[in-house]
């Protein structure tokens, strides 16, 4: 089994990308040896359809799950047409995402987590919630906005 995790770098020890279509790279690991090969993601600037062409493209490189931080209903319905599972994961490195989904802790995604376009724009401005809760807040440009604070920064476990 291969797992695609949306990375903001080319390695294990790259941060997990908040945003699935517009990830800077997908980082596709077997997690039984974490063996893994780094994509560059060409859809991060496309006009539209990054979220679909992106989920052809971890589906071509033969990922069964996908982790990630967000994806939007085109994503999510493409990812699931493809047979792919769809896990939330925060904050912390890809080793770190894939260690979790190895050891169980990590919850499956049944519908997308943001509205369409969420991910496009500059994300800036203050994009972490406080008080450990689900964000709200939006950063500039339609930027999604949406995070945890504090401990909450890991991949989200089951039962919390």
């Amino acid at each position: 089994m291969k797992v695609a995790v949306s990375a903001s770098g080319p390695s294990l020890e790259a941060m997990v990308d908040p945003r699935f279509g517009r990830a800077a790279y997908f980082v596709i690991v077997d997690p039984d040896s974490m063996a893994f090969e780094a994509i560059e993601n060409p859809n991060v600037m496309a006009a539209g359809g990054a979220g679909i062409q992106s989920a052809q493209l971890v589906a071509g490189k033969g990922a069964e799950a996908v982790l990630t931080g967000n994806a939007g209903p085109n994503a999510f319905q493409a990812l699931s047409a493809g047979g792919l599972t769809l896990y939330q994961c925060f904050g912390g490195m890809v080793r770190q995402a894939v260690e979790q989904f190895k050891a169980g802790a990590l919850q499956i995604v049944g519908a997308p987590t943001v509205a369409s376009h969420a991910g496009m724009g500059m994300r800036g401005g203050s994009a972490m919630a406080g008080g450990g809760s689900w964000g709200g807040g939006t950063g500039m440009g339609q930027g999604m906005g949406r995070g945890m604070s504090g401990a909450g920064r890991q991949c989200r476990q089951r039962g919390r």
